[in-house]
């Protein structure tokens, strides 16, 4: 019994990680080179104590608790590139934005634990 417990646990999380649909993932060394690109946004959806902790310059800090409230601050025909610390919150925040009308995102694998800047 306690093995389904765990398997629908396991399940839950693997399907929390899977990317949205339409959302491109890359990893952080694809993204190095991105970050030159004005013609993107980057939005970290970490707290602001994560943020101020370490952070990527070019990325402002969006939180994603208020993400959906900071929607109209960013450009719907801009690419967004998204991260977090571990690439779960920037996948949520991945699915928000598709839903919410920006076709363009993409989320960075692994996050701020992956980045070696």
């Amino acid at each position: 019994m306690e093995w389904i417990i765990i398997l629908a646990i396991v399940a839950f999380f693997a399907w929390r990680m899977m990317p949205s649909k339409g959302v491109k993932s890359i990893s952080t060394d694809e993204l190095k080179p991105m970050l030159k690109d004005k013609t993107k946004q980057f939005i970290d959806v970490r707290t602001p104590a994560e943020y101020k902790g370490r952070h990527i310059h070019e990325f402002k800090n969006v939180p994603l608790n208020i993400l959906k409230s900071k929607l109209d601050k960013l450009d719907k025909n801009k690419e967004i590139v998204v991260i977090c610390q571990s690439g779960m919150r920037s996948s949520q925040a991945a699915g928000i934005l598709k839903k919410s009308g920006f076709t363009n995102v993409t989320n960075v694998r692994g996050g701020m634990s992956a980045w070696r800047g």
